[in-house]
């Protein structure tokens, strides 16, 4: 139990802690960034699972899994995108604020999509949460589109992903980054070639930061699936909040964002919310209804 909430920690804070990747080559456009992070991701997970000799679950996958797994990586790479163009754009309080919203988001998606029946308790909290973005959204005249945007796309990529049977998170990421690999090279070396690319050309700090990247996406996954084995779902989804928490704290703090009064009573809606809706599933321990979140 000690070892998995320590590999849970160290998950969530090295999640947190991607905006500051991110800054740190924010001199990079975000599609050079995206194409990056898939081609790197593929040479991680595909080394990964080469030393551990992992690959006979490829036989099991049919052609409808593989288009699910697509659709996945499609999604995928709209959340990855939109997460590091916020980021680089000063929007890193927005971003925090989609990702506490996604546990109470996926929420919604099982009961429109699965039909799963809530509790009056989880209604509330739903509602809660609407009243407090619904507040920020009248109040600050603009839609938090950053937030809705990572909420949608994860909330779908985990949606699709879990209709694919007998595949991990590592496979899958294998899969959904295979699939996107060579429009990535494609891109990449079209930049090479017209002298445009910042790998190479912008010093020896950002290229190694944008090899790195695929390191980067994997290890928190990694920690996370460890932590998983290890402690109770219930227990794992109270560790979730780390991430949006470092993040909304890094925005403000080190990065300078500026919450306000009318943003800060949207967020304490949702804290609320998130209060109320995880109170809620605790009390029901032996059935787990906390969503796990593995941020972008």
């Amino acid at each position: 139990m000690r070892k998995g909430v320590t590999l849970g920690i160290a998950a969530y804070v090295a999640w947190g802690l991607l905006p500051v990747y991110w800054k740190a080559v924010e001199v990079v456009p975000t599609l050079e960034i995206l194409s990056h992070r898939f081609v790197w991701s593929l040479v991680f997970v595909s080394g990964l699972l080469a030393l551990r000799h992992r690959w006979s679950w490829l036989r099991g996958l049919g052609r409808r899994s593989l288009v699910m797994l697509f659709g996945a990586g499609a999604l995928l790479a709209v959340n990855w995108g939109t997460y590091i163009w916020a980021v680089n754009d000063g929007r890193i309080v927005e971003t925090a604020l989609g990702y506490f919203i996604n546990p109470l988001f996926n929420v919604v998606l099982g009961v429109a999509v699965l039909h799963e029946r809530l509790r009056r308790l989880q209604w509330t909290a739903i509602g809660i949460a609407a009243v407090g973005v619904g507040y920020m959204t009248v109040r600050l005249g603009t839609v938090p589109w950053v937030a809705f945007t990572l909420a949608l796309t994860f909330g779908l990529y985990g949606l699709v992903t879990k209709k694919v049977r007998g595949v991990g998170p590592l496979q899958s990421l294998t899969v959904e980054t295979a699939l996107l690999f060579i429009p990535a090279v494609v891109y990449l070396t079209t930049l090479q070639v017209r002298g445009d690319a910042a790998f190479g050309g912008d010093g020896l700090r950002v290229t190694v930061l944008l090899a790195l990247t695929g390191v980067a996406t994997a290890t928190p996954l990694l920690l996370f699936n460890a932590a998983a084995r290890r402690i109770p779902l219930s227990l794992v989804g109270l560790l979730q909040y780390i991430a949006p928490s470092i993040a909304f704290v890094l925005g403000i703090t080190v990065y300078g964002e500026v919450v306000g009064t009318d943003r800060l009573i949207g967020f304490l809606c949702v804290w609320a919310a998130l209060a109320l809706y995880t109170a809620e599933g605790l009390s029901r321990r032996r059935r787990p209804t906390l969503d796990v979140v593995a941020p972008a």
